[in-house]
């Protein structure tokens, strides 16, 4: 109920902010000196989701996926093992934000979590997180990225294994190679998969140490609160969300 309760009220917000334009809009007038106006570029959208940009920041834990340029950004803090997660990457609101970055009117962040491995055992989470960073070697980390959730173990198996996580990477054209799987199997990544985690909890502030939970999602600097992050798993609201913030980003 909480979350269909924000949902509701963050569409009539948003149907809102496009009312009040609904009518006439003053427009001063133009000075004889003055220049006309220029037309923005418009990008043709990406082919899909392989030939989107992906990039590792400087911070060297933040994965980056789209058009540099594009006007709304999404941080996601995520834990692979997380079914919330999964329920927001495959039924809620990420289908909406991949369309919008296929098309360059998002770029969407990720900051990668494995503290479900120290609650419910094993190291499925930090295997998952270190398979992703050397999926962003091959340029190949969004496409991973939705396959380990669309095909995510219950959270309560450690089924996130290196064989698993091989196999899933054969569904990928492109990613299988000596080095991937090296990297898979050795834990090449480790260091990265810490720091990740660390990130992950600074995140969480003096409030939350331990971290901001997962799903959090914050849309232009702005962080969807814990208690109102209905909006994420609902695609219609999430994805006027996103429409309307492209058309005007400092609302």
């Amino acid at each position: 109920m909480r979350r269909r309760g924000f949902a509701a009220a963050v569409a009539v917000a948003v149907l809102g902010m496009s009312a009040v334009g609904c009518g006439s809009r003053y427009q001063p007038p133009e000075s004889k000196n003055s220049a006309p106006a220029v037309m923005a570029e418009v990008k043709p959208a990406y082919s899909g989701l392989a030939e989107v940009p992906e990039r590792l920041e400087a911070d060297g834990t933040t994965f980056t996926v789209g058009d540099p340029d594009a006007r709304v950004t999404v941080h996601l803090y995520e834990d692979p093992r997380c079914p919330v997660c999964e329920e927001f990457e495959s039924t809620g609101g990420a289908p909406q934000l991949r369309a919008a970055t296929i098309r360059r009117k998002a770029k969407t962040e990720y900051t990668l979590a494995s503290f479900l491995d120290d609650r419910l055992g094993g190291s499925g989470s930090v295997k998952a997180v270190n398979a992703l960073r050397a999926a962003l070697d091959a340029g190949k980390f969004a496409e991973y990225h939705d396959m380990l959730y669309a095909n995510q173990p219950a959270e309560s198996v450690d089924g996130f294994t290196d064989a698993y996580l091989l196999r899933l990477a054969g569904r990928i054209h492109g990613l299988r190679s000596p080095a991937f799987d090296s990297a898979v199997r050795t834990m090449k990544y480790r260091s990265f998969v810490t720091a990740s985690q660390k990130e992950y909890e600074r995140a969480g502030g003096a409030k939350d140490p331990q971290g901001p939970g997962t799903p959090t999602a914050e849309v232009n600097d702005v962080r969807i609160p814990a208690e109102s992050n209905g909006v994420l798993f609902d695609p219609d609201v999430f994805g006027l969300l996103l429409l309307k913030l492209g058309a005007g980003p400092g609302e």
